[in-house]
């Protein structure tokens, strides 16, 4: 994309209602207002909040959004210029129960109050697959202790990824520490089970590993 193409994005970000771009700052100091309030001032209903952590484009987002109306969905990732579509896309087609925001994942607690979160999404993360980059890996120790915080004593976690890597020591992890593994599926389009949001929603790259026959694993669980 070139850098005319993202600053075109950037600009367009900062009309959209449904785009959230507190500074890293804001959020440490704890002034950005829709922390604990999600509910309450922006969606404006009690349903329950599902994120989507490095949600790229914003296409399991707003697919789960279209998908379960009775719930509201929120977006995060550092790149703006790629959620753009899937913030456009939710405002073109009128739906209200999405939003994005530009933040690390690391500060997650600082947008989000204890158990104010039912759900989490993980898409296809970068399986950080070198040693000196488990840090950054995101099903480990650190961050399930993050999750653990914004999320309900009931909320569940989701992992879905095309690497046989990230899914096998995220279920090393989880068993490890005692979590509990609700259910677990190395191939997904094979072997049948899986919630229907697991294979019927399919981002981008989704179809390009499914073009190249890659297998596609998904696992639930619960932060003990």
């Amino acid at each position: 994309m070139g850098s005319k193409n993202k600053l075109k994005r950037f600009k367009e970000n900062e009309t959209f209602s449904n785009v959230f771009q507190p500074t890293r700052e804001e959020l440490i100091t704890n002034q950005f207002l829709l922390k604990g309030k999600w509910n309450q001032d922006y969606f404006k209903n009690n349903k329950p909040i599902v994120l989507e952590l490095g949600c790229g484009k914003g296409e399991y987002s707003v697919g789960l959004a279209e998908k379960y109306p009775e719930k509201n969905f929120i977006g995060i990732d550092l790149k703006g210029a790629r959620f753009w579509r899937g913030a456009k896309t939710a405002i073109e087609t009128g739906l209200k129960n999405v939003a994005f925001i530009r933040a690390q994942i690391e500060l997650i607690n600082y947008i989000f109050n204890e158990n104010e979160v039912d759900e989490i999404w993980i898409t296809f993360p970068d399986p950080q697959i070198k040693y000196k980059r488990t840090k950054h890996r995101m099903t480990n120790s650190n961050f399930l202790k993050l999750y653990k915080k914004v999320l309900k004593p009931d909320g569940v976690v989701n992992l879905k990824t095309d690497s046989e890597f990230m899914h096998g020591y995220t279920l090393g992890l989880l068993h490890g520490e005692g979590h509990e593994v609700i259910y677990s599926n190395h191939n997904v389009y094979v072997n049948e089970g899986s919630p229907d949001e697991v294979t019927s929603l399919q981002t981008f790259y989704e179809k390009q590993y499914l073009k190249i026959n890659k297998a596609i694993t998904f696992i639930r669980f619960k932060i003990k």
